[in-house]
């Protein structure tokens, strides 16, 4: 079975341990798809999930690319068409697969493929233990590895993606728990004071280029829920008829339901009058008092105008979150995505990481269960389009 316990604290300076870093994150990308069978690893079902396979070579590729490529002398590409096949969105490095088209790609096998990840991980460990890294090189190396942590739960989502739209429901590993889980805390409100505050990412250690331009930003006085909403909460929506009743919506999300024919969050439905949902350890009946996850924006947004209440915007997320526990699902806020006061891109292929995103996309918070640990921080900014489920995504009530 995949070991899906979270691994020790991750987050290392840059020049301390970066071979070891190395070797654990690498490993554990592998360990998440030990449970899979070989025809698991080739299955796109829709755009938004790319082959367990696929994820497998692509963080391959990065480091190949953007690390031993241009620093190790003489080093010899392992296959010259794997760039094409395992680019990703990277427009300075070249042509590239489409994404929808990721799982046409029954060739190369699977074989082939952890073939590819041992031939690079051999030349980047003799590279770690011989050559003198340079602070780019070692930023660089750095920023792969936090983004192959990004690709673990990826994957995740991807794995859950293809299981639960299988008919019979496979389970991935019985005794996984990133999905089902409860608060820890009795219901109550962080209270935060109505001032200036600094946001954004400040200190020693690992960030995305997306949390810096630190600055200041005003918040008025605002209370954020110390729990998660609940299963139980959100069925009490579902079955008032939240989603029949336009007023909740907003306009976009009105259409999306309607356009979708979406009535619950992803992997959810009620059978012969119980509630279940697909979760990793497979087929479950609903606890009411387990966390609710698999929410879209839109979804999220609708309940909390349900609750006469709303989603916290991302910046009295921030400040809010040394008050509560986080990192159980990621979180809804308010706040489209776009750049901090003095952002600016990297030049080169680097530069597309996150920049070129900031558009129709929602702020997430936080971090989830199947978020590797030491990825997150109270500054880290997810995004993703508002109509999505798949992820493991969730609501914290404002007001």
């Amino acid at each position: 079975m995949a070991n899906l316990e979270l691994e020790p604290n991750l987050v290392l300076p840059i020049h301390e341990n970066l071979g070891k870093f190395f070797h654990r994150v690498r490993k554990r990308t592998v360990d998440i798809c030990r449970p899979l069978q070989k025809e698991d690893f080739v299955a796109q079902p829709v755009v938004d999930v790319s082959p367990p396979k696929w994820h497998l070579a692509h963080t391959t590729w990065f480091f190949e690319t953007f690390v031993l490529l241009p620093n190790r002398a003489n080093y010899r590409v392992y296959d010259q068409d794997f760039g094409y096949l395992f680019n990703s969105y990277y427009n300075h490095v070249g042509e590239r697969v489409l994404r929808h088209e990721r799982g046409k790609l029954t060739r190369p096998t699977i074989d082939e493929v952890m073939a590819y990840r041992a031939y690079v991980d051999e030349a980047l460990a003799e590279f770690l233990a011989n050559a003198e890294l340079t602070s780019q090189v070692q930023e660089v190396l750095t920023l792969g590895l936090h983004h192959e942590m990004q690709h673990q739960e990826l994957l995740m989502t991807d794995i859950k993606y293809i299981f639960g739209h299988n008919p019979i429901h496979p389970v991935y590993d019985a005794n996984c728990l990133v999905d089902n889980f409860k608060n820890s805390h009795s219901p109550g409100w962080v209270s935060i004071d109505e001032g200036v505050y600094d946001i954004g990412f400040s200190g020693d250690g690992f960030h995305f280029d997306n949390e810096l331009g630190r600055h200041k930003q005003y918040i008025h006085q605002v209370q954020l829920a110390t729990n998660l909403v609940t299963w139980g909460e959100y069925i009490e929506f579902i079955e008032d008829g939240g989603y029949e009743k336009f007023e909740f919506w907003l306009d976009e999300g009105w259409a999306w339901i309607k356009d979708s024919g979406v009535n619950a969050p992803m992997y959810a439905q009620k059978k012969n009058g119980v509630w279940g949902r697909y979760t990793l350890a497979g087929w479950q009946a609903i606890d009411p008092e387990s966390v609710l996850v698999h929410v879209s924006y839109y979804e999220a947004e609708a309940f909390a105008n349900w609750k006469g209440l709303r989603l916290p915007t991302e910046f009295e997320w921030e400040v809010a979150s040394e008050h509560f526990d986080w990192g159980f699902v990621w979180e809804w806020t308010q706040s489209a995505y776009s750049a901090y006061p003095g952002f600016k891109k990297a030049k080169g292929a680097l530069g597309e990481y996150n920049g070129k995103f900031m558009v129709n996309q929602m702020v997430l918070r936080g971090g989830s269960k199947a978020t590797s640990l030491g990825h997150s921080r109270k500054s880290y900014r997810n995004f993703f389009h508002p109509h999505l489920q798949w992820q493991f995504a969730g609501i914290r009530l404002a007001k």
